[in-house]
């Protein structure tokens, strides 16, 4: 059986992006590891395996252009208003709350918020399938 265990995102600033997904979402760096040219930084924290893999270019020097292929990574918390409120207190800047339904039902509660690099990712309610 197939088990993900990392999505992978390049950045331009490794401690903007590091303080960010810190502030956002509690991960911390699980490893970090310098090559020629570029490195590769591990971010994770205790409630789960999964991780976010930082790639920092050495030389790069301008943004990264996402396209319009790229979609969001999602993160599941307990209490999605406490957490919209922490995000905005910390100037995080997220987008209003939503909800989405599905033949009447509620399917989920969200916010998405930007980080540095300008990658989308998605905070949902712990609700249904997100879990």
């Amino acid at each position: 059986m197939a088990k993900a265990i990392h999505s992978m995102i390049r950045v331009l600033d490794e401690a903007r992006s590091v303080d960010f997904y810190t502030r956002a979402f509690g991960l911390t760096i699980a490893q970090r590891l310098p090559f020629d040219g570029f490195t590769l930084v591990y971010l994770r924290n205790p409630e789960a395996d999964f991780e976010v893999e930082l790639t920092i270019n050495h030389d790069r020097t301008e943004p990264y252009v996402l396209g319009d292929g790229y979609g969001h990574i999602a993160f599941v918390v307990d209490d999605l208003d406490a957490e919209h409120a922490r995000f905005t207190q910390t100037g995080l800047n997220p987008q209003p709350v939503k909800e989405f339904f599905h033949e009447g039902e509620l399917l989920a509660k969200f916010f998405f918020v930007t980080d540095p690099d300008g990658y989308k990712i998605e905070v949902l309610q712990k609700h249904g399938r997100y879990r």
